[in-house]
């Protein structure tokens, strides 16, 4: 990243500087143990009280906003072998990561009978920092976490629905907020081998800045990745991340300065006909065109200050962020370019009172306000040969800018009824300017949005606590379509949600959760797979089951089985209401055996994740096959070491990552047919990881 990207976000970190600095009121030094996941701004809801998180069979009772809130921790997430970085995500029970193509890009993602494309209605963050780009050139909230290092991963706060004041836009199926560590516990070099060229290293380090009793804390940590893949044409994946973060302060009082950059490039074996696989035309790694693949880079600067006095609680969030993509794809047999650049200013700022009285009875407030302005310069479509444009579709610069505000109140009635109740209203400025001088698609838009919130724990009883959960959302669509004057899109389609769960911890080794939901769209973002992007479509409903449950009998055995199962259809469309691609069942579980979290000694675990067949087409009539893969490791713990060895797809099923069903040109009425993108065979990699 050059200084001159670096100027624009330059005088805003300066001036939050010097806010933390006012603020700042030095305390004991924090221990170097991790400290408890404390504070997510965009977890959702108010700020929980410490608790010990040793993964999502933690005891959130008393303290847990709905049944489907959970927390999972750096450990558990680092103890199960994923094939791809995107799966880190899938510790969100009902979530399914897949992959149409090179790894470079954002995963595809499909949770409570969405196909979340590559993030619609699906909030991710980092630290409180969005990841989610809204009109973006391949698809509306694309969420990219390739710039996500791991092994720096504190702690993962996941929400669903549309009850939390805190979430904005394209939040209405849920949002995940990864919270990394102010400082290392203790440093860590970890090397990986495998299949198909598969090579990573990861390098971290915590350094103490001046003496005394609280000094400074400098984090610095990179990663580098290379792999080909079983693909014939080699994906030639290259991904490097680095990071530094400065913390100075206690858990109560503290700022923290953070820089982290992302590089990735790749070749890609996109979905392909299946009859060009049966016919042997190609293999079933094959591809139809060598050229397709793409790069990105993601930089960002990000300022973090906190401030406690008494029991309140004031946190501001500043961010800054640098982000390009070029990407050729080939999905009907004429490739396309989409390529973007693009500069992100924004932050929030929060206050919550603790200790408040209302009519006599124990209360909390907080109030926020979230603003984002994304400035995207030359966010273009491109027909393409060979990676040479010869043509341009659409090429235009845009302007989105968005200020939340919201406010979220909790009164403890009874020491067995607490409420929660929520108002967020959103500003939205859309402007797109034709680079191409269609006069049709230049203009700016002004909408609003108000959305209310209100939750119910009653509980716990026998360590048993239910929910009852109601609010509305919004997902925000591309500026492109919203200044469209011959077919305007909906700019903010609104959705309603409501839940009703259980979570009980009345036997001690085991957590069990279950929730009824529903929810309903204005208009559902729908993928289109010959165009590789979305588009708003008609209004959806859906409803569903989830079940969890996680047991813990002994210190060196555990075990857990997520059930997901959906109901999803647009309404107001006869003969034509399934959604494509939603997942109806699905169903993820698996063992942890021997020496877990930091203990020394023998481990291994397993992992089975399915989903079931799901509609192509919006009349039922293709459905896809089901989807099975497990994944299992064994390894050692020593004091300072560990080592392990993976097996990704062990039953090395055929299965396909992704189906599509939709026509290709080269002919006057060329026919629908199934395109698929097939799962990885079976492969081992070694990790071995030194701690200091």
């Amino acid at each position: 990243m050059t200084l001159r990207k670096l100027a624009p976000f330059a005088a805003m970190i300066l001036l939050a500087a010097h806010w933390a600095a006012q603020a700042h009121n030095p305390q004991d030094q924090l221990n170097e143990a991790a400290k408890p996941p404390p504070r997510s701004e965009s977890a959702g809801y108010a700020l929980l009280e410490s608790v010990e998180v040793i993964g999502k069979r933690s005891d959130l009772l008393d303290q847990a906003p709905a049944a489907s809130f959970g927390i999972t921790s750096g450990q558990e997430i680092r103890s199960r072998p994923v094939s791809r970085r995107g799966e880190v995500l899938e510790f969100i029970p009902g979530l399914v990561v897949t992959q149409h193509a090179g790894g470079g890009k954002a995963n595809q993602y499909f949770m409570r009978g969405f196909n979340l494309d590559h993030g619609t209605d699906f909030a991710v963050s980092i630290d409180s920092m969005p990841m989610n780009m809204r009109t973006h050139a391949h698809g509306q909230g694309y969420a990219d976490i390739n710039s996500l290092i791991p092994e720096l991963v504190q702690s993962l706060h996941y929400t669903k629905g549309t009850y939390a004041a805190r979430n904005g836009d394209l939040s209405s199926a849920g949002s995940a907020d990864f919270n990394l560590y102010d400082y290392l516990p203790r440093g860590f070099a970890t090397f990986e081998y495998g299949a198909y060229n598969y090579a990573r290293t990861a390098v971290g380090h915590t350094l103490t800045l001046g003496d005394g009793n609280n000094p400074g804390k400098l984090t610095l940590a990179g990663e580098y990745n290379y792999y080909e893949g079983p693909w014939e044409l080699p994906e030639y994946f290259n991904r490097a991340n680095g990071f530094a973060r400065y913390f100075k302060g206690t858990e109560e009082d503290h700022f923290s300065l953070t820089l982290m950059g992302y590089n990735g490039r790749w070749q890609s074996s996109d979905q392909v006909p299946l009859r060009s696989i049966q016919s042997g035309q190609i293999g079933r790694f094959g591809n139809l065109d060598p050229t397709n693949g793409g790069s990105s880079e993601r930089h960002s600067l990000q300022l973090h200050a906190q401030t406690q006095d008494g029991e309140n609680v004031t946190q501001l969030n500043l961010y800054g962020v640098y982000y390009s993509l070029g990407l050729f794809s080939n999905f009907t047999g004429e490739q396309f370019e989409q390529s973007e650049h693009r500069s992100v200013l924004g932050g929030n700022v929060s206050r919550t009172w603790n200790g408040l009285s209302v009519l006599g009875r124990e209360s909390s407030l907080t109030l926020g306000i979230q603003t984002r302005t994304d400035l995207i310069r030359g966010i273009g479509l491109y027909d393409t040969t060979s990676r040479q444009r010869t043509n341009v579709q659409r090429l235009d610069n845009v302007t989105q800018s968005d200020v939340g505000i919201f406010a979220e109140n909790t009164i403890k009635w009874t020491p067995w009824l607490r409420t929660i109740t929520g108002l967020r209203a959103d500003t939205l400025y859309f402007k797109g300017t034709s680079l191409t001088g269609n006069a049709n698609q230049t203009g700016d838009e002004l909408h609003g949005i108000i959305s209310p919130k209100f939750s119910a724990i009653i509980g716990p009883f026998r360590k048993t606590e239910f929910y009852a959960n109601f609010g509305t959302g919004f997902h925000s669509n591309d500026a492109r379509g919203v200044v469209d004057k011959t077919n305007p899109a909906d700019p903010l389609p609104r959705s309603v949600g409501a839940e009703l769960g259980i979570r009980s911890n009345a036997i001690p080794t085991l957590t069990t959760t279950a929730t009824l939901w529903w929810l309903r769209s204005e208009s559902e973002l729908v993928y289109i797979g010959d165009a590789g992007t979305n588009e708003a479509g008609p209004g959806s409903s859906r409803h569903g089951l989830e079940l969890n449950a996680y047991w813990t009998p002994c210190e060196y055995f555990s075990m857990d089985a997520e059930f997901s199962l959906s109901h999803a259809r647009f309404t107001n469309s006869p003969g034509a209401s399934y959604v494509p691609n939603n997942v109806p069942l699905m169903f993820s579980g698996g063992f942890l055996l021997g020496a877990n979290g930091e203990k020394t000694g023998w481990f291994s675990g397993t992992r089975i994740r399915t989903f079931g067949p799901r509609p192509l087409t919006d009349d039922n009539r293709v459905k896809s096959r089901p989807l099975c893969s497990v994944n299992t490791n064994i390894g050692y713990r020593g004091k300072n070491w560990e080592a392990a060895l993976e097996c990704l797809n062990l039953l090395d099923r055929k299965d396909n990552d992704i189906e599509y069903f939709y026509s290709r040109a080269g002919t006057p009425t060329p026919p629908e047919e199934r395109h698929i993108h097939p799962v990885e065979p079976r492969m081992l990699r070694a990790r071995f990881t030194v701690h200091w």
